[in-house]
């Protein structure tokens, strides 16, 4: 089911908003209008330069960014709808990057994986409103360069990445108990450095990494997949995506054209380019979003 705080932001006419942040060892954090899709850029951005990051967001509350290159520990807190920033009371467990993170609205986020040195399985869960961390249920095995998505009050997803080497699976963890098993649905290629993003209550989407322009797509509750007609209009790897629930879905950034947004309508998943794109180009940005919920 829909959250009630995406049903009246949709039905509401509340502002939305979405964002990038970070990427190429940058502080940059650009934010587009979801109607209309023009960009300003915040005038603070992130605390550090980031590269390989990971972000997600409580919608109508605050958008997270935290770990990088660099093995950084930093969560970053940009509070809606001033987009003020702080820094978390915990930082992460463990100093890593290439981590991917979801969230489930209004409970808690989580930031799974990445590479410490070696690959990681650890999961940090941030519970919401307090941004208290504790050690959650691990990953089926460590890994990184993976993506998250998550259908909010339901499950997350952690998806593909590398092991020893790459796969194509999905990692399942129900809410609230954050048990985790491996759903029967795999994405149609095992690759890293890909992205993911949701319709929370509808489906969520895999797309790129492993220089691939294919979207995969999830039907909640059943997680069953089909591919996308019409991928991303960029053959893409190591990209960043989020989304506003019944309104869109958004892939930026990467390696190959790097100042590339596309935007995926919902619920028709018809694709368009945004014009204005990204402020400079850039590889492994991440993004999160405000669905303007109260």
């Amino acid at each position: 089911m829909l959250p009630l705080g995406i049903l009246a932001a949709s039905a509401g006419g509340l502002p939305q908003f979405y964002y990038f942040a970070g990427g190429s060892m940058s502080t940059t954090v650009d934010k587009f209008s979801a109607s209309d899709d023009t960009r300003t850029t915040l005038a603070t951005g992130m605390s550090y330069s980031s590269a390989n990051s990971a972000a997600m967001s409580d919608p109508g509350v605050a958008g997270y960014v935290g770990g990088g290159s660099g093995y950084v520990t930093n969560v970053d807190k940009f509070t809606f709808p001033t987009d003020s920033r702080s820094a978390v009371t915990s930082d992460l467990s463990q100093g890593r990057f290439g981590l991917a993170a979801m969230s489930n609205f209004g409970v808690a986020g989580y930031f799974g994986g990445g590479y410490t040195g070696s690959n990681t399985s650890r999961v940090d869960k941030y519970s919401f409103p307090s941004d208290s961390r504790s050690n959650t249920t691990s990953l089926s095995a460590a890994r990184r360069y993976l993506a998250a998505m998550a259908d909010s009050g339901v499950a997350g997803y952690f998806v593909g990445g590398i092991e020893s080497s790459t796969v194509n699976k999905l990692d399942r963890f129900a809410f609230p108990s954050d048990s985790v098993s491996t759903i029967a649905a795999t994405i149609t290629t095992a690759k890293d450095e890909l992205a993911a993003m949701a319709n929370s209550g509808v489906a969520g989407y895999a797309g790129g990494g492993a220089n691939g322009a294919v979207v995969d797509k999830f039907a909640f509750p059943s997680e069953t997949r089909t591919t996308l007609a019409v991928g991303l209009s960029k053959i893409q790897n190591n990209l960043g995506a989020t989304a506003i629930s019944a309104v869109a879905g958004y892939f930026g950034g990467g390696h190959f054209d790097s100042d590339w947004v596309d935007r995926f309508a919902f619920p028709s998943d018809s694709r368009s380019v945004v014009t204005v794109g990204l402020s400079s180009n850039r590889t492994n940005t991440r993004g999160f979003a405000d669905a303007g919920a109260s």
